[in-house]
């Protein structure tokens, strides 16, 4: 796999941010689930975040494009601040792509209705166009040939490779995903990742929140490391599998690593 893509180390970012957190916080009721997050993400970069369950990963990440709303702190993506401006969170959301655990395709609509929806009624994209954007992105994660079949006759691995097709229709800046293989059998994690390997190689700026550590070491720019609501620590790939700093990240790593 660490054949397929160009040489992280070669790579060059872009300065610009492309999301901001500043010391934000979020609690659940008296339950304090984020603490104290700063993170910058430039355009390009990619970013694993793993930590045992319940450390806050997806809380961090859907906070991102407020399907969690933070209490404390700024976070701002692509210049935009996240308040509770709806018009601002529309706008972060047109340009914030997010994958989930659960595929959550609507089950009565075709594999090409799933993928012009969000185009027709949010970009006001004509149906022709949409159409044509849901076929080159379903050519691009290997199963246009599924495009007039309804959810229920795919895989589970199709059927996750359909809702990044779906995200990627509406153009995004950011891609989010959410364990996006957890729910997977193993023989279909691979087809996943290999199509988000392909993401990786033209540069999309990609959150991962995964264990599949693989694709953390040849992908990712930097992985983090949440434990309890806080970023623990964060290095390069390199760095962070061959020398972790924090206690907890060498337990962790011995737990998964095997």
């Amino acid at each position: 796999m660490a054949n397929e893509l160009p040489d992280k180390n070669n790579e060059k970012l872009e300065s610009d941010p492309i999301v901001e957190i500043i010391d934000m916080h979020k609690w659940f009721d008296d339950f304090h689930v984020l603490k104290n997050i700063n993170l910058t993400v430039h355009k390009g970069e990619r970013i694993i975040i793993c930590g045992p369950s319940g450390s806050g990963k997806s809380t961090l990440i859907r906070c991102i494009n407020r399907l969690e709303e933070h209490q404390r702190g700024r976070i701002i993506v692509d210049g935009i601040e996240l308040t509770n401006d709806l018009k601002n969170i529309e706008k972060i959301r047109e340009e914030v792509g997010m994958v989930f655990q659960h595929f959550n395709l609507f089950p009565h609509l075709t594999i090409l209705e799933n993928l012009t929806l969000g185009p027709i009624w949010v970009r006001k994209t004509a149906k022709a166009e949409a159409e044509e954007t849901a076929m080159f992105f379903l050519e691009k994660v290997h199963i246009a040939d599924q495009a007039r079949k309804y959810p229920g006759q795919l895989s589970g691995g199709q059927q996750q490779r359909v809702a990044i097709a779906r995200s990627l229709c509406m153009r995004p800046k950011v891609m989010l995903f959410d364990e996006p293989t957890s729910a997977l059998d193993p023989e279909m994690i691979k087809e996943v990742l290999d199509v988000m390997i392909d993401l990786a190689k033209e540069g999309m700026t990609m959150l991962v929140v995964s264990h599949e550590m693989g694709f953390a070491k040849s992908a990712a720019h930097r992985v983090l490391f949440m434990d309890e609501g806080e970023i623990l620590e964060e290095n390069t790939p390199e760095e962070f599998f061959d020398n972790p700093q924090h206690e907890r990240t060498k337990l962790f790593l011995s737990q998964i690593l095997h």
